[in-house]
């Protein structure tokens, strides 16, 4: 058995808060559950994970990452409850200003489960996956 028990949080630190914020509330339904203006930060969770959202202090000179030349998140993957869930979110997604989709949903392997890949507003690589259902 593992130290660890799963994922409490993952922080990222974004060149808009406001528009990476209004994305995960707005499209992705999640709630925002805290924020410290100061700092500043935006917390928002989808029931299971939360995300830490920093605002970056000069987003016009801060460097992108490039998931073949830096090392760091490659990209995170939360889970969708079906495939038509999967397809549905797709479909949004083609019509959300800043979204950048990579590849629609395709099989994970051989299949059956499927996922898909898109960087939200602001650049981060994010991936979908959607279980077989029976």
């Amino acid at each position: 058995m593992a130290i660890t028990q799963g994922a409490h949080h993952i922080g990222f630190t974004v060149p808009d808060l406001a528009a990476t914020r209004d994305f995960f509330v707005n499209v992705l339904e999640f709630k925002q559950v805290g924020e410290k203006p100061d700092y500043p930060a935006v917390f928002v969770s989808d029931g299971t994970i939360m995300l830490t959202l920093w605002q970056a202090v000069n987003p016009e000179t801060a460097t992108p990452f490039d998931r073949k030349h830096n090392v760091g998140l490659h990209h995170f993957a939360l889970k969708v409850t079906d495939v038509a869930t999967l397809q549905s979110v797709y479909q949004t997604l083609t019509q959300t200003a800043g979204v950048e989709i990579e590849f629609a949903p395709e099989n994970l392997g051989n299949g059956p489960a499927k996922h898909m890949m898109f960087a939200i507003p602001g650049g981060i690589r994010m991936e979908l996956f959607a279980a077989a259902t029976a």
